[in-house]
């Protein structure tokens, strides 16, 4: 049995991800983990405070450990902790301890660094239409500075799926 190889769409809100990590998923006859926080704000109740971070960075990791039972060969996660640090940053002015130990006590294979060039489009949980060339460049900063190879994800539908099968193709 080969390893499981970890892919992280990672990007600024409205980039795609979920669509890309759905795409993926199916493409690869694999599972993917959805975004942990979508589904813990959709029940929340109440604005979320920092400390609610935490508690979907717990959520994000559980969720993954428990689908990558079912994966693959390669598991497409949407979001990772890296998400949770660079919004904490953004949001908050700085991040938890215990989110920085677990970008450093997981692995990953692979980033997709979803780019801005597809079009806003507003919901509840989206904060920042007008800061996302700021957070996307955030997330490049991010990936400069980590070890695991990452790949940008730009143009549309199309070429945006391509790149990502490539990219994944080369690590499997």
């Amino acid at each position: 049995m080969k390893p499981l190889k970890r892919v992280v769409v990672i990007g600024p809100e409205c980039t795609g991800k979920s669509a890309l990590s759905a795409f993926l998923a199916d493409h690869f006859k694999t599972t993917w983990v959805p975004e942990y926080a979508r589904a813990y704000l959709d029940t929340l109740g109440r604005p979320y405070t920092q400390e609610d971070l935490l508690t979907i960075a717990q959520g994000q990791i559980s969720v993954e450990d428990q689908t990558a039972e079912k994966a693959e060969s390669v598991l497409v996660c949407d979001t990772n902790l890296y998400v949770i640090k660079i919004w904490s940053v953004f949001k908050y002015g700085n991040v938890a301890k215990e989110i920085l130990d677990g970008i450093a006590n997981r692995s990953y294979d692979l980033y997709l660094l979803t780019y801005i060039d597809i079009p806003w489009v507003a919901d509840s949980q989206r904060e920042h239409p007008d800061e996302r060339q700021q957070l996307y460049d955030l997330y490049l900063n991010e990936m400069k500075n980590q070890r695991v190879p990452f790949v940008e994800i730009k143009g549309d539908r199309d070429t945006r799926r391509t790149t990502a099968i490539e990219a994944i193709k080369r690590i499997l």
